[in-house]
């Protein structure tokens, strides 16, 4: 039987294309997922250091900068007499585009001079991912060397490691060493470096730029929590740039290290309109590169429909196991086209400049046709999926996994799925269609908000249900259209959108309240069958998840419920070096020690990373309309995170300075760009603003 391999306690550097995962220690052995990768390939499978037949032994590890880990180890196998360790290897791991570097240090205070055997054991297997991740150990491939380097080549990826000043060994072909002798005086040191360079000329994915184009804000909070997450989420997401072969000009974010390196529609979409209030470069970025894959034709192999936006990219073909076959370029997603619609808007009211935005009216009108077109495929006026092939995935919302739509007592709904988030993107993205088609004198405006009006009005009498402690949003329609029962945190999803009335908002407030573990927000209710604190969809808590919620709870008018599940957040990221991952358990806080975590979660990860933004500007209340020259700040009463100042915010291309009191109170709101600022107490609920504002 094969395994999924745990992620939660390696030690990870990346820098897409490129990722490194190894052993806590700091060791690459043969298991699991350790390994260096460039794209979806394992490049190397083994890295593992030896100090005179010894393994070094770590006492300190951890991230170093972006792309980077540090590994602190003793050396007692070369040591002199006496407890206190006197020589000890410091081992530093740069994770580049195409390279991983490694540099050995060994230092000593010893009283003579220590010679350093030092051994580099090498391995590759140039595995794809999808088998990685399915548990496989496939055998290590045989190197060649030219007396300077070992090389393995193998289906369109060709690996060279070079050391200078290495003797190297290929005894076992399938276990070359590199050897180096070091002579160490006393209070010196001595170096060694080898590197690992991969090149795939066919791959899908390039590497961004070398400098981030977004703004990294100075953040001073009476919760260091939050400053310590936001810098960190930042760090991560620098190591996430992308850019796609198809749009080798358009920069966007890889959904999460090591499973979604690539290029997703929703992942990719939401952590771009996360990341807006600190410059709209990122969005524009992300919405060229999906408009320039944007569906022409009806292919049911790759789910493909003309106007729809992906769902990933690859190299080769995905296998998934039980059957399921992604094809290298797949569109299998319910959501990342109206997704698509409100980050355009977003990014507009956010200030990306006019004849950008303009540039992509042609694709907003094709992704507005699918929306009412082939996104509602049998005409009732809510969008729905079904996979027609039988080997793609059988969900097709955020919650992809195959158990993740089910009822109260458990059993599996049968598609076509209408989940209810997607209704309520849907909803935004006919209404922010509609305000972009009239400023720019497009046709069709009044359409788009009929038709967001009809859904609004359907939306109640098929969604609603009721259970002892009162009604919400069921999870979908099922294929019957009967509303799926289950609470779920997919009802975050509809606040703010104008989907809800006022009063339902109130009641999907409260609700969510039965969904909060303390660390942020369940994804289901402790009272289904199904639930599980460590289910992947199924009791969890998702960082992006909560705060969407969180943003949603604010443009709502309920601060109180926001504030607490992003106390939970902050709690969670205390636990996890203020490096949120992609999901953890939905245990309880208090009835654990920590923050349990999910063992096969990504990190980084995307929209994880990027939530702590989202927080910066839902309870500072940013409310921009750049189009109409104004920009509202509305903090949440009293501030949940203590007095905050946050230089380095950006609107309009322009720098952005707000700072609030303790008690919510905006001391400072400065900007050079064109727009009125409007300082005042929070407002009520404006659809318009979308995520990066409240």
């Amino acid at each position: 039987m094969t395994l999924q391999p745990l992620l939660h306690d390696l030690l990870v550097a990346t820098m897409a294309p490129a990722q490194a995962w190894s052993a806590p220690d700091g060791q690459v052995r043969p298991a699991g997922a350790q390994g260096f990768y460039e794209g979806d390939v394992r490049v190397l499978s083994r890295a593992e250091v030896m100090v005179a037949g010894a393994e070094p032994e770590t006492i300190s590890a951890g991230p170093a900068g972006p792309g980077a880990v540090e590994v602190i180890a003793l050396l007692r196998a070369v040591d002199g007499p006496g407890a206190d360790p006197t020589v000890r290897l410091r081992r530093r791991r740069e994770v580049s585009p195409g390279q991983v570097v490694e540099h050995l240090e060994v230092a000593s205070a010893t009283a003579a001079a220590v010679r350093v055997p030092l051994t580099v054991t090498l391995g590759a297997d140039l595995a794809q991912m999808d088998r990685i991740k399915a548990g496989e150990s496939p055998a290590p491939l045989p190197a060649v060397t030219d007396g300077k380097s070992v090389s393995w080549s193998a289906e369109g990826t060709d690996v060279v490691v070079r050391a200078d000043g290495a003797k190297v060994d290929l005894s076992d072909p399938a276990a070359p060493r590199l050897l180096w002798v070091l002579d160490v005086p006393p209070g010196a040191n001595r170096s060694v470096t080898w590197a690992v360079t991969t090149t795939q000329p066919d791959s899908p994915m390039l590497p961004g730029p070398g400098v981030a184009t977004w703004s990294t804000p100075t953040v001073r909070c009476d919760d260091r929590r939050l400053s310590a997450l936001i810098a960190r989420g930042l760090e991560d997401l620098e190591t996430l740039r992308m850019r796609a072969r198809f749009a080798p000009d358009d920069v966007f974010v890889a959904a999460g290290a090591p499973w979604f390196f690539t290029l997703f529609g929703r992942d990719s979409l939401w952590a771009a309109r996360m990341m807006l209030p600190l410059g709209t470069e990122l969005a524009a970025g992300t919405l060229r590169a999906l408009a320039a894959r944007q569906g022409t034709v009806v292919d049911p192999e790759t789910a493909e429909q003309p106007g729809k936006i992906l769902h990933e990219v690859r190299g080769a073909e995905l296998d998934l196991g039980g059957g399921s076959v992604l094809p290298p370029v797949y569109y299998g997603t319910i959501d990342a086209t109206p997704l698509w619609v409100c980050l355009l808007h977003d990014a507009w009211r956010w200030g990306m400049p006019t004849d950008e935005v303009e540039a992509l009216l042609p694709n907003l009108e094709a992704a507005l046709a699918w929306i009412a077109d082939h996104g509602d495929s049998d005409g009732d006026g809510f969008l729905e999926y079904l996979d027609q092939t039988g080997r793609g995935l059988a969900n097709q919302g955020w919650k992809d996994s195959g158990d993740s739509v089910q009822w109260r007592d458990g059993t599996l709904a049968r598609g076509p799925i209408a989940l209810c988030e997607v209704q309520a993107y849907a909803h935004e993205a006919a209404v922010s269609g509609a305000a972009l088609l009239e400023a720019f004198g497009r046709p069709g405006p009044d359409r788009w908000r009929g038709w967001a009006e009809a859904m609004r009005r359907r939306f109640r009498g098929a969604f609603w249900v009721d259970d002892d402690h009162g009604g919400y949003p069921a999870i979908a329609l099922d294929a019957d259209k009967r509303p799926v029962d289950t609470l779920t945190s997919n009802i975050g999803h509809l606040l703010g959108t104008g989907l809800l009335t006022k009063e339902d908002e109130v009641q999907v407030a409260r609700r969510l309240t039965d969904l909060d573990s303390g660390y942020g927000l369940r994804t289901m209710a402790t009272t289904s069958a199904g639930y599980w604190p460590l289910r992947y969809h199924g009791g969890s808590v998702w960082t992006h998840d909560t705060a969407i919620a969180v943003a949603g709870l604010v443009r709502a008018g309920h601060p109180d419920v926001a504030a607490s599940l992003a106390e939970g957040l902050l709690a969670a990221s205390a636990d996890a070096g203020s490096r949120l991952p992609e999901l953890y358990s939905g245990d309880a806080r208090g009835t654990v020690p920590a923050m349990v975590p999910y063992p096969a979660a990504c990190r980084p990860q995307a929209w994880s990373a990027a939530s702590a933004v989202v927080l910066l500007g839902a309870f500072l209340g940013l409310e921009p309309d750049v189009p109409a020259g104004r920009l509202g700040v509305r903090p949440v009463v009293p501030a949940p995170f203590g007095a905050l100042e946050v230089r380095g915010l950006q609107v309009a291309g322009r720098e952005l300075t707000v700072a609030v009191d303790a008690g919510g109170h905006v001391v400072t709101a400065e900007t050079l760009a064109p727009v009125r600022v409007e300082p005042g107490s929070p407002s009520g609920p404006d659809p318009r603003a979308g995520l990066g504002g409240s």
